[in-house]
């Protein structure tokens, strides 16, 4: 027998399908870039990436512009090695929205964020925030890791799940490994 949770997921993989979809962008469009949320979008997801309903745990939506992460092409004269267009952002989406998150409620703590929706301009996350702060968050024995001082920061230090996938360390088999060349390489390669 199927669960809630999974007619739910079954739904999320054809979101244009759904009647809402259009009235929920149209509405998300005229909001504010960042949006905090009474209850999450996508449940099943929320609650797979460690959400739960109580106090100490808030939801945030986050508007991401889609494009334009390159430098302009520049004017002045240079040779032409110094010419070539570089990407100013390393980070996927997920992870700017995160950073977005972390820096308008600077007393919460980044868990996790997982995709909502996306048109022609914009892509919207959703970001579970946690008050580390909170005597709930201290007491449940699942959570409790992030009130340490050592988790403080840590979507920028690029510890979150989308951090990670951007950083290449995504697990591979048994063990962790860095996807080859390493960054750094790579820009070297290109001088």
């Amino acid at each position: 027998m199927k669960s809630f949770y999974s007619f739910i997921r079954e739904l999320w993989k054809r979101p244009k399908e759904n009647p809402l979809w259009k009235e929920r962008l149209i509405k998300w469009r005229r909001e504010p870039s960042i949006v905090r949320i009474e209850r999450p979008t996508r449940i099943d997801r929320a609650r797979a990436l460690g959400y739960k309903a109580k106090k100490g745990f808030v939801i945030v939506r986050v508007r991401v512009r889609r494009g334009g992460r390159k430098r302009p092409k520049p004017k002045g004269g240079r040779r032409s090695k110094r010419q070539t267009i570089k990407k100013v952002l390393k980070m996927n989406y997920r992870w700017v929205a995160e950073q977005r998150a972390a820096r308008k409620f600077p007393n919460l703590e980044v868990l996790n964020s997982y995709w909502v929706a996306k048109d022609g301009n914009y892509y919207w996350y959703e970001v579970i925030l946690v008050d580390p702060n909170r005597p709930e968050i201290k007491a449940d024995k699942n959570i409790n890791w992030i009130t340490s001082k050592k988790h403080r920061g840590r979507v920028f230090r690029g510890l979150t799940s989308a951090a990670r996938k951007s950083r290449g360390l995504r697990k591979k088999g048994k063990r962790a490994t860095k996807v080859r060349p390493s960054l750094r390489a790579h820009e070297r390669k290109g001088k």
